[in-house]
């Protein structure tokens, strides 16, 4: 039988059937053992697998994980130099940040890790109704706020100012999710996924929490990776909050993040440029003209240092797990060899 992964929690995976007699059937699965000790893999949310489910057994299993069209993938908070698929096989990712307190350097980063994916990113700025009214002064505060967020999404992302009580913007995002297709809601604790999914599905589907009136801030409520339908529409992945989000790998997510920078990198006289003090360097030269910020380019350059950290850290865990007892090598630019 073959079915797809619509919940994960602290328990076994929930498997939804797609064909065969059992077709609509919805399990619970345990991996099969070839699974977890040979490949050393586990389904995530979205995955499409194959369940074995004999009468005789006491679980069905999961017995092989097909190939994912995509994947959203994170450094291992509990392992340093480890990735972790976070969900796979969705069409968006949607990030979700709070308008009225909008942190720009977790939304590069988030933003960098959705595009890593290659599916489309749409970024919500949720809780508008916390800071936002009729006024002149209101308005143009929201247009301030989604002009920022521009200024660091890549060219083509959505931005969508959103309140759940505000029909339109819901209405917006749930047109981005139609029947078939599948999105990621991403984002920190606090930030109202759970009453932004209540508000795209039309009843109460997840619990929430009441916002504090000091900072806005709601509590995490959410604990499990789940598929959600949506009413007319296709299907949303909800993701417990995070409190960080590590990238792993992500030079494509970087270069897509920051289009202005790289079509810049082309033009320098060195092609490893690192645009600090190479002479012919058409990155620093944009800079002194003004033609960018150096508050962008720092924020470049700090990504590109995780990432390249991130990478080494990664490759001297693969050569210990490979080459047990023999001691690691750094590169010069740690100071070890």
């Amino acid at each position: 039988m073959r079915g797809w992964v619509i919940k994960l929690d602290r328990g076994f995976p929930l498997v939804k059937i797609e064909n065969g007699d059992r077709c609509g059937e919805e399990i619970r699965c345990q991996h099969a053992t070839a699974l977890v000790k040979q490949e050393k893999v586990r389904a995530v949310i979205g995955d499409n697998v194959e369940v074995s489910a004999p009468e005789d057994a006491d679980m069905a299993q999961i017995t092989k994980i097909l190939p994912r069209e995509c994947m959203l993938v994170r450094r291992d908070p509990a392992e340093r130099t480890e990735a972790q698929v976070m969900a796979a096989n969705f069409d968006t990712v949607m990030i979700a940040e709070p308008a009225d307190q909008l942190n720009l350097h977790r939304l590069e980063r988030e933003l960098v890790v959705a595009h890593e994916t290659g599916a489309r990113v749409v970024v919500l700025l949720t809780k508008m109704d916390l800071m936002s009214d009729s006024s002149d002064e209101s308005k143009k505060r929201v247009r301030a706020i989604v002009r920022q967020a521009k200024d660091v999404a890549a060219p083509g992302d959505a931005i969508i100012p959103v309140s759940v009580y505000d029909k339109a913007s819901i209405d917006e995002i749930r047109a981005l999710i139609p029947e078939d297709s599948k999105a990621v809601l991403l984002g920190r604790s606090g930030v109202g996924k759970s009453s932004l999914v209540n508000a795209l599905v039309g009843h109460d589907v997840q619990q929430t929490s009441a916002v504090r009136v000091s900072d806005g801030k709601g509590r995490h409520t959410t604990v499990s990776r789940q598929v959600i339908p949506i009413a007319g529409g296709g299907y949303i992945i909800d993701m417990p909050g995070t409190r960080g989000i590590g990238m792993w790998q992500s030079d494509k997510g970087i270069a897509a993040v920051f289009p202005d920078i790289t079509a810049l990198a082309e033009k320098c006289r060195f092609r490893d440029c690192t645009h600090h003090q190479e002479p012919g360097c058409a990155v620093r030269a944009a800079v002194e003209a003004g033609k960018l910020s150096q508050a962008r380019l720092d924020s470049y350059h700090n990504l590109i240092e995780e990432n390249n950290e991130q990478a080494q850290r990664a490759e001297v865990a693969k050569r210990i797990r490979e080459h047990p007892g023999r001691p690691p090598r750094y590169s010069r630019h740690h100071g070890k060899r």
